[in-house]
């Protein structure tokens, strides 16, 4: 599974206009509706805020990735968020949240979506990219940052 086949710039935003952890992935969700990624906003939505009620997706260190797994996607989608003004997601650290990157995957492939969250952390351990992907002003810029650190 290669995340690249999965980043697209028009599922980025910079910024949200989001100001807590649900409008966060709301508007993520949105985004994924808006660009015909996904079909059923509301369910997604439903499934991922449940999972975050289950236990935070905050990680620390100013990202939170919110995710879940949907019986009625065919394939992994992924959104990004830069909140305009950092976001608490309850984050063990107590850090907010300074980007938020949404994953979705099909119930039934377990596989892509465990890999996908290793890739995207083992990506966000790297303090001089997490720092980078913070100070983004646009979506383009973010888009690149991670299109050139997940081609490498």
């Amino acid at each position: 599974m290669n995340l690249l086949d999965h980043l697209q710039l028009d599922t980025m935003r910079v910024y949200l206009e989001a100001t807590d952890r649900q409008s966060a992935i709301g508007e993520l969700v949105d985004t994924l509706a808006s660009t015909g990624s996904i079909s059923d906003a509301e369910t997604i939505k439903h499934l991922v805020w449940e999972r975050e009620l289950q236990r935070t997706t905050g990680i620390g260190e100013g990202l939170a990735i919110p995710h879940g797994r949907c019986d009625k996607l065919t394939n992994l989608v992924m959104a990004m968020g830069r909140p305009a003004t950092p976001i608490d997601f309850a984050s063990p650290d107590k850090r907010p949240v300074e980007l938020v990157i949404l994953l979705v995957s099909p119930a039934n492939n377990t596989a892509d979506h465990i890999q996908a969250l290793g890739r995207i952390s083992r990506l966000m351990v790297d303090r001089t990219f997490r720092e980078a992907a913070y100070a983004t002003d646009s979506a383009q810029t973010l888009f690149d940052l991670f299109h050139t650190a997940l081609s490498e």
